[in-house]
């Protein structure tokens, strides 16, 4: 089945909802396709809130927000971008508003703002209210909000469908060929500009904070169509996740006035951080909980410390954190008014993803040559805003403000134009993919492999790694990717089956994971969430750049590119 639109998005969360949006108000035919129902996109779990220098609870300035993103970063965050980021926030913050999300308010009737890690007054002053939020649900709000809106304007959604390959001619991206993961069936999207918004890959990780729908699958389809993913060796471990279960306590929890705690009861990050303290950006906090785990002061000699939210009160926890709140009670069986809460890192974040210039035109190397009509936004991008750390409440307004910017160049460059001629047999690419798993008759299991992968990502490439350790992970997984080639699956029907799908999600977290882990090694150094104990210090000298991991016929190769530095030198980062 052949459908014909403007522009094409793959990805229903909130990068793909805005940019949809905006082109469809500019008179697009648009179509939203996601391999989850929208509503189950992986926004939703963003809790928090989204960062803008609206000053509604204390003074603030654009300027100081730009310069907490690059400092967060450690001066690996592109300052052009970065600027259009923290310049575009407090219209963006407004427009939403406007269009229906239900902000929390302050005595004044104003949005609400209130702190969060890393964002500070005066240039690292002190800490800043700057994260506008509503109670501990904000993804799930401005979700709700966008795919509301979507809907009025008339953007077509196909839910649960699953994109496989990026469709050329002559160059020209013009097309995505998917299957219906209801029927089997394979589905092409013929379009005049295709926007890959498919979120990150943290289920390549045993622990994570992201859904079971993050599989890398957008930066599997750039790679195969060989398109470089840029920082790939930056992963995000949050520090909060429910320890065992890796489920997000957000940060807004030590904002509103929580403390971590280690066995011997001590609020250590003093040591760490002796500003910011607990709100320090996550890359700080994460090695500093590893630190205290491996110095002995884990919660009874254990691998977790502890989360102490009794101090927030009964009544705050109720207002400001009732799902986070929920959360507890549910998995742990506790009342965090009451109890202390058993915490450690969980991956969260992917830095890194597909190259494009801030516009969301996807680059093809070093040299910012782009690919006409391909965009990418969202987790899966790399503008780069975040560089080698995300600070906090920064994700949802990249989503917002480059969302909409990819959106209206999108529908600026489909405007006027034909549709281009898909290459030949386009729906042969899915039949054939499906059919050699179906008609396998391998002994290997995906759900075996999936769990050593993430086995020795968590091992090998999480928050502290060695060139030792990272070769032999490189090793393991093409070790891995041989035994993918004899998968077979025990179901072979073509309706919602499921065994398929996590076969084709685990080539995708496969490919990724190799990207991942050759990244790290190529980079001798440490910068924020990327920590090598053989290279501990960061080295402005030689890595102050942006990796470009390609894969090519004779593997993955490594090229760079500049970083753009425009108001803020590199120097060393004191909290």
């Amino acid at each position: 089945m052949i459908h014909e639109y403007d522009v094409v998005i793959i990805g229903g969360g909130i990068a793909g909802l805005y940019t949809a949006l905006t082109a469809a108000q500019r008179s697009c035919r648009v179509a939203l396709v996601s391999k989850v129902h929208v509503t189950r996109s992986h926004s939703v779990a963003a809790q928090g809130g989204i960062a803008a220098s609206l000053g509604n609870e204390e003074e603030d300035h654009w300027e100081w927000h730009m310069y907490d993103t690059v400092k967060g970063s450690d001066y690996l965050a592109d300052q052009d971008a970065t600027e259009i980021l923290a310049k575009e926030a407090p219209e963006a913050v407004i427009t939403l508003e406007h269009l229906g999300v239900s902000f929390s308010r302050n005595k004044q009737g104003k949005i609400e703002q209130r702190r969060f890690g890393g964002h500070t007054r005066n240039y690292g002053e002190s800490p800043v209210k700057r994260a506008c939020y509503v109670s501990d649900r904000t993804g799930r709000a401005i979700m709700d909000t966008l795919y509301d809106r979507c809907q009025a304007i008339g953007v077509d959604m196909f839910n649960e469908v699953f994109a496989l390959q990026l469709l050329f001619s002559n160059n020209l991206c013009c097309g995505v060929a998917a299957y219906d993961i209801a029927s089997g069936i394979p589905q092409v999207f013929h379009a005049k500009a295709v926007v890959l918004a498919t979120g990150g890959c943290g289920k390549i990780f045993k622990t994570s904070s992201n859904g079971f729908s993050s599989t890398g699958d957008g930066l599997a389809l750039a790679l195969d169509s060989m398109i470089p993913l840029e920082d790939m060796e930056f992963v995000q471990f949050h520090p909060t996740g429910i320890n065992g279960l890796g489920i997000l306590i957000s940060e807004a929890a030590r904002a509103e006035g929580g403390i971590l705690r280690n066995g011997l009861g001590e609020q250590f990050m003093g040591r760490y951080a002796p500003t910011l303290k607990d709100l320090a950006p996550r890359d700080i906090i994460s090695r500093a909980i590893l630190t205290e785990i491996k110095d002995g002061k884990g919660i009874d000699g254990k691998d977790f410390v502890h989360l102490d939210l009794q101090g927030i009160g009964k009544e705050n926890l109720a207002q400001k954190l009732p799902e986070i709140s929920s959360f507890i009670k549910t998995y742990l069986g506790i009342d965090p008014a009451e109890q202390l809460v058993p915490v450690a890192p969980t991956c969260h974040y992917i830095m890194g993803g597909i190259p494009t210039d801030n516009e969301g035109r996807v680059l093809a190397d070093e040299r910012g040559t782009t690919y006409p009509g391909l965009y990418a936004v969202g987790e899966c991008a790399c503008v780069s805003v975040h560089g080698a750390n995300r600070l906090g409440c920064n994700s949802l307004i990249d989503l917002v403000v480059f969302g909409q910017r990819t959106g209206q160049n999108a529908a600026a460059y489909a405007t006027g134009k034909n549709l281009a001629p898909l290459p030949q047999q386009a729906e042969s690419v899915v039949v054939d993919k499906i059919t050699s798993l179906l008609d396998s008759k391998g002994n290997e299991h995906a759900a075996t492999l999936r769990a050593e992968m993430q086995r020795l990502m968590t091992e090998k490439c999480s928050v502290f790694r060695n060139g030792e350790e990272l070769k032999k992970a490189l090793d393991e997984l093409k070790q891995l990717q041989k035994r993918y080639m004899c998968i077979g699956l025990s179901s072979k029907g073509r309706v919602f089956n499921c065994e398929l799908e996590e076969a084709l999600e685990l080539a995708n977290m496969l490919k990724t994971a190799e990207a991942i882990v050759y990244s790290a090694l190529q980079r001798t150094e440490s910068r924020g969430a990327h920590f090598r104990s053989d290279y501990p210090e960061r080295n402005d000298e030689a890595w102050l750049k942006h990796t470009l991991i390609a894969l090519t016929s004779k593997g993955m190769r490594a090229t760079y590119k500049p970083v753009s530095t425009t108001k803020f030198t590199p120097q060393k980062r004191r909290y």
